[in-house]
């Protein structure tokens, strides 16, 4: 298995898959990456190697991944060509550091040739050049976080009179804890897998309404979904503030609202087209434990609920 570079360790998926790395792998073969000395003294502390990694310099991103046989890309939260050409330095880095394999965090969808979304086709994007690099691989296509959803359902409860609405319809969709995703990618780094795609998916397919009729059932609210068509979600997103792209204001309006409408009412879109419904044991098969129930997500409420976006811009 060799040494092991995680990347972005400050994020909030980044921090969880490094809790997972060192409770399970020697620590003398993990280096923890992120942008600041700042955001890597905790693990320092502890007597993990460290490196800077940011994805926006590609000079120093070679160096950063030198001795790392597997290297674990988290993908960024921004979107479009500024994304893809970080994604590609990073990609790049680890090829030319001589790392054995790339571990990369995609999302559900990616795989479905029809998809067209904001989010998703970035990852598309990613995943093709991956496999075109002399390297081993493996893809982790996460489904939607449970705690996004989480989230929206607690602002229905206290914001929004117990209506949640948005554009996903009947559109399944195996809602995933996000400490699931960052187990799972801590658990592809230490595996000796290479070559192949991960679905991580939580335990069932269910539409949105189901979702919320289980959060009614666990915290004894009463909040109810209504669908909104994709042109009434995007006047309400305008309504609110909530930016169109990642382009503008995103360092500002992450703060917020770490989302865009665009890429919230496209993946609401192809969720609800069936575009998104994968559902596989590969989690089980990868980590030898079942993923949580969403059930049992909204009986721990305050630890699953979305928080912010940590990295804006690098």
């Amino acid at each position: 298995m060799g040494k092991i570079l995680l990347n972005g360790v400050a994020g909030n998926l980044g921090s969880k898959a490094a809790e997972v790395l060192l409770e399970r792998y020697p620590h003398e073969d993990l280096i923890f990456a992120s942008s600041t000395e700042e955001k890597l003294a905790p693990y320092a502390a502890l007597g993990i190697e460290t490196r800077i990694a940011n994805y926006n310099d590609p000079d120093s991103l070679a160096h950063a991944f030198e001795g790392a046989d597997t290297v674990v890309i988290v993908s960024v939260p921004f979107v479009g060509p500024k994304r893809r050409d970080a994604h590609k330095n990073a990609i790049d880095a680890a090829v030319a550091a001589g790392a054995k394999r790339i571990v990369y965090t995609s999302v559900v969808g990616a795989g479905d040739e029809t998809i067209d979304t904001y989010e998703v086709n970035d990852h598309v994007w990613t995943e093709e050049y991956i496999r075109s690099q002399p390297i081993h691989w493996l893809i982790l296509r996460n489904s939607q976080y449970a705690e996004a959803m989480t989230s929206a359902y607690m602002d229905a409860v206290e914001n929004t009179g117990g209506v949640l609405a948005n554009n996903m319809g009947e559109g399944k969709m195996a809602f995933v804890s996000r400490d699931d995703c960052a187990k799972a990618a801590a658990c592809a780094a230490m595996s000796d897998w290479e070559d192949r795609v991960i679905d991580v998916n939580g335990t069932e397919l269910m539409p949105i309404a189901r979702f919320i009729q289980i959060g009614n059932e666990v915290t004894g609210n009463d909040v109810q979904y209504k669908f909104m068509t994709d042109d009434e979600n995007y006047a309400f997103f305008d309504s609110i503030g909530v930016p169109r792209t990642t382009e503008e204001m995103w360092a500002d309006t992450a703060k917020n609202f770490p989302y865009c409408s665009d890429g919230m009412i496209s993946f609401g879109r192809a969720l609800r087209q069936g575009q998104m419904a994968e559902f596989t044991d590969d989690f089980e098969a990868l980590t030898g434990e079942k993923p949580l129930s969403v059930k049992q997500i909204f009986q721990d409420l305050d630890d699953h609920l979305v928080g912010e976006r940590v990295s804006t811009d690098s």
